[in-house]
């Protein structure tokens, strides 16, 4: 297949978290601005980049089964992405379908590499080595280091921060957009292989994190997701370990900004401040994403975490006592080798009694190059499968509950969809993509805001009627905030 600059097509097909998706972005940008026709719809299009993800066994599949459906549109196809970074030259020998693994270091020269694609010549792929290699050991010595970090490049280094050209093209017009805070993470978790792939932990600039977030809004972006590896960590290689607390009201305080919503939080790290901060800024959602992973203290510490049942009990009490309707969620591992009965036990007891609005539940499995790959007492599938099967069973149970509690309560709710009659958007304590959804739904007789007016972007207070497992149904009765009218 050949085309002519002038009606090159790309289409960037994205896996994985939302890390990605504003990775993605900045690939679209670098691409439009090469002369490329830049979108999500394969079919047509000259070449297929998948933006793959390498985090576990069934992400890895999933990024495999979506680059061989690429391969069968007819298009070129490019691997890029952590899977690509993570496996490099063994991903490019295992799939001949693949015309191009490239990896992170790649991103700068997308627009060169992919017209390298469409001229049928070859790419040698890299061969994987462990990123945090290439950044200096103290944090602070990092942002003098000249590597590519996706999400980080700066189109004009010697221009004010606030001042230089937003590298992102958005690819839809939803009234949600990631914001990355930072990349990599210098924590050392037995089970997880991400810093491997992804680096040593490097913040952004808060200035030009700032001028993202308005050029954002001016998109008509109206929620601020802010992502990273560990955002609890933000600053910390700036100088400021407490520049979250301080980013927050500020990025609340952009025009056209309705939410701000912190994840990926690690618990050790969370400080009071940062607590109180999420807990009672306007604009900021009260909304946890805490990071516990397991709550029996043994299997934490072979885990390489620190942490137990009582101790992330009392942090989510701490938020509950500036707002005792905060949204909390987090992930957990079942089946880490050398995990007991007695530790599922305490898990369970601490599910129980934490009353977290999502649960999400991994089971244990040996992952390429992580510590716990080569730990002694590894379970059986059987008996992880169990304990699997038993916790997630509780989650659900629990999370429905939880839901069910907070029937007449009063939610602020942002619209994400408005579809005929049917309109979902979501509650302070609902994230995008990994919790619960809130349906809008009319009133008895005159009571609430005529559905018919709501538009995607638009905040409104909404009391709770029914809820359909985790997911609510209110009535909305206030408008909040009305989204601007697209010109």
């Amino acid at each position: 297949m050949s085309a002519s600059p002038s009606s090159r097509r790309v289409a960037l097909l994205t896996l994985g978290c939302a890390r990605n998706e504003v990775d993605s972005e900045e690939l679209a940008a670098r691409l439009d601005a090469g002369g490329w026709e830049v979108g999500t719809d394969a079919e047509g299009a000259d070449v297929v980049v998948v933006n793959t993800c390498g985090f576990v066994e069934k992400a890895k599949q999933d990024s495999i089964d979506t680059l061989l459906a690429a391969a069968d549109t007819g298009a070129k196809v490019v691997a890029a992405g952590c899977m690509a970074e993570r496996y490099g030259k063994e991903l490019a020998d295992s799939l001949p379908e693949a015309n191009a693994v490239l990896g992170f270091d790649d991103y700068t020269d997308i627009t060169d590499r992919l017209e390298s694609v469409l001229r049928g010549e070859d790419h040698l792929s890299h061969v994987p080595r462990d990123r945090r290699e290439l950044l200096p050991i103290t944090p602070v010595e990092r942002h003098a280091a000249k590597i590519v970090v996706p999400g980080h490049a700066t189109v004009d280094e010697h221009t004010p921060a606030h001042l230089r050209k937003v590298l992102r093209r958005r690819l839809d017009d939803s009234p949600v957009a990631s914001l990355k805070l930072a990349s990599g993470c210098d924590r050392r978790c037995a089970f997880c292989a991400i810093p491997a792939f992804r680096g040593a932990f490097v913040s952004r600039d808060p200035q030009e994190l700032l001028a993202e977030a308005e050029w954002l809004a001016k998109s008509g972006v109206r929620e601020l997701v802010l992502v990273s590896e560990n955002s609890t960590s933000y600053g910390k290689d700036l100088g400021d370990p407490r520049l979250l607390e301080k980013l927050l009201p500020q990025l609340a305080a952009v025009d056209g900004i309705v939410r701000v919503r912190a994840s990926y939080l690690q618990p050790a790290e969370t400080r009071p401040g940062l607590v109180e901060a999420i807990a009672t800024t306007p604009g900021v959602a009260a909304y946890y994403d805490l990071s516990f992973q397991h709550s029996s203290e043994p299997v934490l510490r072979r885990m390489r975490r620190f942490g137990s049942t009582e101790r992330f009990l009392e942090l989510l009490d701490s938020a509950r006592k500036l707002a005792p309707w905060a949204g909390a969620r987090s992930n957990f591992i079942v089946g880490f080798p050398g995990e007991t009965k007695q530790d599922v036990d305490e898990l369970v007891r601490f599910l129980t009694e934490a009353r977290l609005d999502a649960i999400g539940v991994f089971d244990y499995s040996d992952e390429d190059g992580t510590e716990a790959a080569g730990l002694s007492g590894k379970l059986s599938d059987a008996t992880v499968k169990r304990r699997y099967d038993r916790v997630v069973a509780l989650a659900e149970e629990l999370c429905n509950q939880r839901a069910e509690d907070r029937i007449g309560n009063t939610v602020e709710v942002l619209v994400d969809t408005v579809d005929g009659d049917e309109v979902e958007g979501r509650a302070e304590h609902q994230a995008p993509e990994v919790d619960g959804s809130t349906t809008l739904v009319s009133g008895a007789g005159t009571e609430g805001v005529d559905l018919s007016v709501l538009r995607p972007g638009d905040l409104v207070r909404a009391r709770v009627t029914g809820t359909e497992g985790v997911d609510l149904i209110a009535v909305p009765v206030e408008m909040i905030s009305a989204a601007p009218v697209k010109r």
